[in-house]
Order: structure tokens, then C-alpha cells, then sequence
């Protein structure tokens, strides 16, 4: 009898394999990032097709293969099916999924990432939090996260309490992020350091981030 793993974490991504497959990624907390085969997840009686979906999160039971996973089944606590009916929020999500996609590894330890994605989709549903702030703060712990933070520019142009935003971004609990809105003019100043910030990606194109900025 096989040995079932069972991992806890959300799908970010999937693609079509053959006529009714799919190969999922998702970040656990386990494991780190891993990709799994979903058999059969295309068919329409298939209880995986809304399991193994993007933004699912919850407990997965996979086997491993050789040189694979393959999904046997899960248990979806969240399925963020808000998003159905928020296009805009929408957008935004798949644009955190595919930038932890990016930043994350397979058997590393990606529990603080998974972590942070959870609490930012959340708070995509938070209306007094505007969405362009709900991105600068994930963009910028995301490189927190993954030590590539550069620090605090010290350019002229950026006032005290941009400097103090982006300080407390950089350095408070991960449930304190999503507590707080800044005015308009900091939250222009937040996505200039962002830009900056997006150059440690060197020349990673992001699809999802490339339709948001045309929408907006």
C-alpha cells in the first residue's frame, strides 16, 4: 500500500497535461513549493477539478512517486470564492500567486511565504484597505521574507512617514500588516520604493502584473 504525505498549503498554480490531467503547484508548509500530478482533475465529474484550482488552500494527500507527486485527494478549508464576484481583487491575487510561485523553492522552508500569501489574499476582501497598498505590502515583505530587502532608500524625495511605512512593513508581525491605510500621497511614494525594490527580480517577467498595470 502507498504511503500518503500529507501536506497543508495553496494551490498557485496548474496546467493542463494530456487529455484530462493536470500538473498543480502548490506551496506547502511542509515542503516547501512542490508540483503534483492531479489524474483525471479535467474530467467534469472529477472531485479534484475544484480542489486542485488556484487560491485553494487547505490539506492535500499526495503520494510520491519516482520523480513525482501525484494528488489522491484533499480537504479544501478556504477556497477564496470572493474572488468571483471581485474582478479587481481577482487580478491582484493571481499576481501575489504568481510572485510567490516565483520566489519560493521546492524543500525549503517556505512556511513564513505561505503565511504571508494567506493574510495578504484575506485582505484583498478588507474594504477600508485599498488594494494598491494591500500590494505594496506584500511586495515589500515578500523581499523581507526572502532576504533581499535593501533597506530604506535614503532618496530626498521620500517623506518621514513613507520611510516609517515601509520600516513598519519591513519589521512588524505578520498579524499587524494588514491593520493600518496611509493617505494617497504615501501610498505613491510606497509604489515608487516598490518599483525600485522590483529590480531584484532582474528581468522576470510577471504576465498577471503586466495585465493588472494595463487595468489600472
Amino acid at each position: 500500500m502507498a504511503d500518503f504525505l500529507m501536506l497543508t498549503g495553496m494551490v498557485l498554480a496548474n496546467q493542463p497535461i494530456g487529455e484530462y490531467d493536470k500538473r498543480v503547484v502548490i506551496l506547502t508548509k511542509e515542503r516547501g513549493k512542490v508540483s503534483a500530478f492531479a489524474r483525471g482533475a479535467r474530467k467534469p465529474n472529477s472531485k479534484l477539478t475544484a480542489r486542485t484550482a488556484p487560491f485553494c488552500f487547505g490539506t492535500f494527500k499526495l503520494y510520491e512517486g519516482k520523480n513525482s507527486y501525484t494528488i489522491a485527494d484533499a480537504e479544501i478549508d478556504n477556497y477564496f470564492e470572493g474572488f468571483r464576484d471581485h474582478m479587481e481583487a481577482y487580478m491582484y491575487g493571481t499576481y501575489f500567486l504568481e510572485l510567490a510561485d516565483y520566489y519560493t523553492r521546492e524543500n525549503n522552508d517556505e512556511l513564513e511565504m505561505l503565511k504571508v500569501l494567506y493574510q495578504t489574499l484575506r485582505a484583498l476582501f478588507v474594504e477600508s484597505i485599498p488594494h494598491r497598498l494591500t500590494r505594496c505590502i506584500y511586495e515589500i515583505r515578500s523581499i523581507v521574507v526572502n532576504g533581499e530587502f535593501p533597506g530604506i532608500s535614503t532618496d530626498a524625495d521620500f517623506s518621514e512617514d513613507a520611510r516609517y511605512t515601509i520600516s513598519y512593513i519591513a519589521t512588524s508581525p505578520l498579524e499587524k500588516l494588514y491593520t493600518f491605510v496611509v493617505s494617497e500621497r504615501v501610498i505613491v511614494e510606497l509604489e515608487r520604493a516598490c518599483k525600485d525594490y522590483r529590480k531584484t527580480f532582474g528581468n522576470h517577467v510577471f504576465k498577471s502584473l503586466e495585465v493588472l498595470e494595463a487595468l489600472s
